[in-house]
């Protein structure tokens, strides 16, 4: 069974930065793609980043792209994401996914395992 731990949440001043991480264990992660997610209070989950897992190939959201970076250690079976030049409409509860597929997907439904989720804020 595929588990996602995600940490790394936190407040953070506008401008500021903040490192995500998600813990994955259950089987290897060949193959896969895995991504960030996030959902602001009476809001859609919206798509933030994806990367292949072996490749380490990423694709981004227009709104995160040049600010935000995507990565995974295949080591230990993390993948990351760094924030930097946080902006209030960051904030949200950012959730890690993974799907039995490389191919870069953008939509939750894509997605098999969830995270439980990390809360970030971002003070204006």
């Amino acid at each position: 069974q595929v588990q996602l731990v995600e940490s790394g949440g936190g407040l953070v001043q506008a401008g500021g930065s903040l490192r995500l991480s998600c813990a994955a264990s259950g089987r290897t992660f060949s193959g896969y793609a895995m991504a960030w997610f996030r959902q602001a209070p009476g809001k859609e989950r919206d798509f933030v980043a994806v990367i292949s897992w072996t490749r380490g190939t990423t694709y981004y959201a227009d709104s995160v792209k040049g600010r935000f970076t995507i990565s995974r250690d295949n080591a230990k079976n993390t993948l990351y994401l760094q924030m930097n030049s946080l902006k209030p409409e960051d904030t949200a509860v950012y959730y890690c996914a993974a799907r039995e597929n490389s191919g870069l997907a953008s939509y939750p439904r894509d997605y098999s395992y969830w995270g439980q989720g990390t809360q970030v804020t971002v003070s204006s």
